[in-house]
Order: C-alpha cells, then structure tokens, then sequence
C-alpha cells in the first residue's frame, strides 16, 4: 500500500518539476521577447531621431550657404562700391596734376617772359650809362663818385626795404607768441571765452536723463560739480550736456563719469562719488601708461616713474589743436636727429626735445612760466643739468648754455611749424571765407553770394535777368576756376550757382 503512494508521490514530484521548467522557460522566452521588442523601439527612436538630426543639418547647411552667399554679394557690393570711390579719387588726382602741369607751365612761360623783359631792361640801362658817359663828359674820379653815390641811394633803399620786411615778420612773430601765450593760459587758468579749451560735450540717450543728472532740487548735479571739480552746463542744446572746466585732466575724468553714469541710469550722490573715484584711477593708469608708452616711443630711458606721470598728463592736453604728448616725442625724435648730425650729444637733446613742454601739465596754482616750472620740476627729480637748461631755455627765458638746448629749441620750433600739425587759427580764416565771397560776388551778375560749410561751399545768387540758365554753368565754371588760381584752401570748395524766376502779376 505505500509503494502506490510514494509512485504518485513521486510522479507528482516529477510532473511539478516538469511544470516549474515549462513555466520558467515560457517567463523567460517572454522576458527576452519583451526585451527584443524593447530594443527594437529604442532603435526605431533613435533612427527617428537621426533621420530628425539629419534634416535639422541639413536646414541648417542650407541656412549658412545662404548666409554666406548673402555676405559675399554684401562684400562684392562693397568692394564694388570701394573700387568705384577709389576710381573717381584716381581720376581727381589725374586732373589735379594736369592743372598742376599747366600751371607750372604758364609760370615757365611767364618766367621766360621775365627774364627775357630783365634782358631788355638791362641793355636800356648799359645804352643809357653809355649815352649818359658820352653827353656828361665827366672824369673817372666824378664817374667813380656818381656811381659810389647812386649806389649808396640804391644800398638805402634796400636797407629801407629790409628794415620794413624785419618789423613786418617781428610784428607776426610778436602776434604768433602772443597768441601762444594766450593759449597756455587760457588751459592752465579758467576762461569763459574760450570753450573749444576748457569744455567737453557728453552726448545723452536722450532730454529725459537731462532731469535725472539734475536731481531733486539740484542735489545730483551739485553732487557731481563738488566730487569732479568742474562746471555741469544743462542748456537746451538737444540730447547733450556740456562739462567746463580749465583742468583738462579733471574734465576728462568728469567726462568719462557722466558717460558711465548717463549708461548705467542710476544717478544719486553716493553713486556719483564711487563713479568718480573709480574714473580718477583710470585716468591716472591711463596717464602713467601714456608716459611710459611716450617716452619708450622716444627711445628714453632712466626717468623717475614721476616725470614720467607728469608727462603722461600732456595726453589731455593741445596747442593750436596740436597734441602735446605726441608732439613731445616728435620733438624728441627731431632734436635726436638733428644731434646726430651735428655730433652733439644725442641722449641730452632727446631728453630736452621730450622735457621741454612738461611744464604746461603743472597746476594752474603753481606761479610762472611753463619753461621755469618744467626745468625746476625736472632739477627736482634728478635730470641732468644741461638737460633742465635746455627746458628753461627754450623760449630764451635764460641763456642756452650748450649746443644741445639749440637743438630742443630748433626741433620744437620744426615741429610746432609742421603743416597740418597746428590748426589754422580764427583770424585766418574769416579772412579766407570773407575772400572766398568778395571773389564771387566780383563777378557780373552775382547778387549775393555766402560761404556755407566751413568755407568748403559758396553758394552764389545771381540776377536772372542778367544771366540766364547757360550762363549760369559758365559762371560756376569761371568762378570755381578764379578759386583755384587765386586761393590756397584744404581739400575742395563746391560752387553753387542758384538762379530763380519769379513770374509777379496783379489781379485788379
């Protein structure tokens, strides 16, 4: 009786281990299949992806190539442009040198004429001394003291014409330095007379921030003027404020802190006065650099990091329009040159061409003359002697004491008389517009005539019923070419000639 119960026993065993196996396997089969299907649905994204990937590429390729293409028909349009331009300034320059080639050739005939008129003169004078001889009858010692008395009447009247040419020159050299001198003080002491040397304008986004600079009650303002040092000038000029102040290097630093302030939008005293001590650092990093830059430019070596500052202070400063740090190192590298050719000694010339103006970056509030300042500045801080003579010396304040001082001096004087390095001063040129509309109103017809543009147009009214549309060419033509020959001007001068009719008629 047991043993059919262990045989069923067992069969059970066996059939449940038979049953385990199957639904084992069937789960797995199952996993993997779930598994398969899982990876081919990754596969399938990814391949969607790849084939989205692709075709963003490929927009994107399209996009640059038609980007590029873009630019390079910008570029060609620009370079056509530019070739256009350089054309037309070529052919200006051929015809400027064709009139340049007829002009010299009608000075060469009216120098033939000259001479050829001087040749005449002087076989009418050698025929009338010989007829003069023949009808005086006189005796060599007379002869000898006529002529030494007609030579002596000739000498005085040279020595009359000379004399009046040297104080002509010496009145224009006294008008030069007088008003030399008026410009140095003019930037070392305050003047409300000239603004082009003592104001800077700061352009604003727009008249809104005009308030804002201001304040409640002026407090923004006043904040400003007490932290900079300078005058804040709020007119109705559009969109600008002006700043004025005779210290060039207190209006720079006053500039560059409205820039950031107008910028930045937030303007109140306390951030006034951060902006201020932030932008008086950078301006003095910008001198020290602009004073080593300088005097390495130079070729100068070995002075104190402080005569080094105090020349980088000439960044911020001109004359006549002429930059004083730049022009410093011009002068350095003349009075350089000039020793070379001399045999002087070049390092004491270079340091005199480059020292010689620092006194005009001294404080308005130090007394004399910016030669005395600079050669005691300089004496102070250990620069050699011939060196501070050659400072002070320059402008004959003290007796040149060696070869070298000359050199500064004639190197300074070649630098400051440069063309283009000094701009023309006002005088000059209302004189050369006042000649350009008394020249056009010369001519038949004109009625009224006004130089427009600097001087670099004149517009001409003329009396229509003196010259008509045709003559109206002709006369821009003739004009335009008395300019050329009687005037000497900078680039170009447009003549315009304006011509109008007016029909009147009464209804009665």
């Amino acid at each position: 009786m047991n043993q059919p119960v262990i045989f069923i026993a067992g069969l059970t065993l066996v059939l449940g281990v038979l049953i385990g196996y199957l639904i084992s396997r069937y789960q797995n089969q199952r996993s993997q299949q779930q598994q398969k299907d899982k990876a081919d649905d990754i596969l399938k994204g990814a391949n969607e992806q790849a084939r989205l990937i692709e075709i963003q590429a490929r927009d994107n390729a399209l996009k640059i190539i038609q980007d590029a293409e873009k630019e390079i028909k910008q570029r060609r349009s620009e370079l056509h442009q530019e070739e256009n331009r350089i054309q037309k300034r070529r052919n200006e320059l051929d015809t400027r040198f064709e009139r340049l080639e007829q002009r010299e050739q009608t000075l060469s005939k009216r120098q033939s004429t000259i001479d050829r008129r001087a040749n005449e003169i002087e076989k009418k004078h050698a025929q009338q001394m010989e007829k003069l001889q023949q009808i005086s009858q006189m005796t060599k010692d007379e002869a000898r003291e006529l002529l030494l008395a007609e030579v002596e009447k000739e000498a005085r009247g040279d020595m009359a014409r000379i004399i009046r040419q040297i104080e002509a020159e010496a009145r224009e050299e006294g008008e030069k330095r007088a008003r030399k001198l008026i410009a140095d003080a003019i930037q070392r002491v305050a003047s409300e007379h000239v603004s082009e040397v003592t104001s800077k304008v700061v352009p604003l986004p727009n008249d809104d921030m005009k308030g804002r600079i201001v304040g409640r009650n002026g407090r923004n303002i006043r904040a400003f003027e007490q932290a900079a040092g300078v005058d804040v000038i709020v007119d109705d000029t559009p969109e600008a404020v002006t700043i004025s102040c005779f210290d060039s290097v207190r209006r720079e630093i006053a500039r560059r802190a409205m820039t950031r302030l107008t910028i930045d939008g937030r303007i109140h005293p306390a951030h006034i006065e951060k902006i201020i001590k932030e932008e008086t650092k950078a301006v003095d990093k910008v001198i020290a650099e602009a004073g080593e830059q300088a005097a390495f430019d130079a070729g100068i070596s070995g002075l104190h990091p402080e005569i080094l500052r105090m020349i980088g202070r000439l960044k911020f400063r001109t004359s006549y329009g002429q930059n004083q740090l730049a022009h410093a190192v011009e002068v350095a590298k003349l009075a350089s040159i000039l020793a070379a050719e001399l045999g002087a000694n070049i390092e004491l010339a270079k340091q005199g061409g480059f020292l010689h103006d620092i006194g005009k970056a001294m404080d308005h509030n130090q007394e004399g003359t910016h030669a005395m300042l600079g050669a005691e500045f300089c004496r102070r801080y250990g620069v050699h002697p011939l060196v501070v003579n050659a400072i002070a010396a320059h402008h004959h304040e003290e007796d040149q004491e060696s070869v070298e001082a000359v050199i500064a001096e004639a190197a300074d004087a070649i630098s400051g008389a440069r063309p283009g390095a000094r701009r023309e001063d006002l005088e000059a040129y209302i004189k050369r517009i006042r000649a350009l509309e008394e020249l056009s109103m010369s001519f038949k017809g004109v009625n009224q005539a006004y130089a427009i543009q600097a001087g670099r147009e004149v517009r001409i009214i003329v009396r229509p019923e003196d010259i008509d549309d045709l003559s109206a060419t002709r006369l821009a033509r003739d004009i335009a070419k008395q300019i050329e020959e009687t005037m000497q001007y900078p680039g170009q001068i447009k003549v315009t000639v304006i011509r109008e009719t007016r029909a009147i008629d009464y209804a009665k």
